[in-house]
């Protein structure tokens, strides 16, 4: 029979494994996001050469990518390949999105087994009426006592809670 002290050490190690498989399924559904938007570009410019050399003469020299290497061909010959590497393509990304609906409801239901929940950052708070002035974060470089710096310093102050989210991509410089 194990200890108290010996199932304590054993319950974080439990929690840390389930937070790393977490992680783990949370990068997949990342990765299969990554993959789909960049398969939707990939449909997107084969759809913008297909509009592009449609209207053209067939027999109208063409260029085509194949392996690395620059191919010359004839709009008659690549128009078929482009429009099956499209249809190909637009399969895929189908495949795709049914294994990132998969992938999200196993995830769903891993957070409801475990009881996990998000935690929004504190950035995301809508109501900054109850902030106090102070609680802003900020940097300030110059003698701390003039007068000019305490101004410039409750400016910054009232735009942190003015700005809200916008603070994360702005930055302040002041000489």
């Amino acid at each position: 029979m194990a200890s108290p002290a010996e199932t304590e050490r054993r319950e974080p190690v439990n929690e840390q494994i389930v937070a790393n498989m977490y992680a783990s399924m949370r990068t997949e559904l990342n990765q299969i996001y990554s993959k789909i938007t960049e398969l939707e570009m990939d449909a997107s410019e084969h759809s913008l050469v297909i509009n592009a050399i449609q209207p053209l003469d067939p027999s109208r020299r063409c260029y085509r990518m194949i392996g690395g290497v620059l191919v010359e061909r004839t709009i008659k010959e690549v128009l078929p390949a482009v429009e099956r590497n499209k249809e190909g393509i637009e399969e895929v990304i189908a495949r795709l999105n049914e294994a990132l609906e998969k992938k999200k409801r196993e995830i769903a239901e891993f957070e409801a087994k475990y009881k996990i929940r998000i935690r929004k950052p504190d950035s995301d708070v809508k109501d900054d009426s109850n902030r106090k002035e102070g609680s802003a974060q900020g940097v300030l470089v110059g003698p701390a006592s003039s007068n000019w710096s305490n101004f410039v310093w409750k400016s910054v102050t009232r735009c942190v809670v003015s700005l809200g989210k916008d603070l994360m991509t702005k930055s302040l410089l002041i000489k």
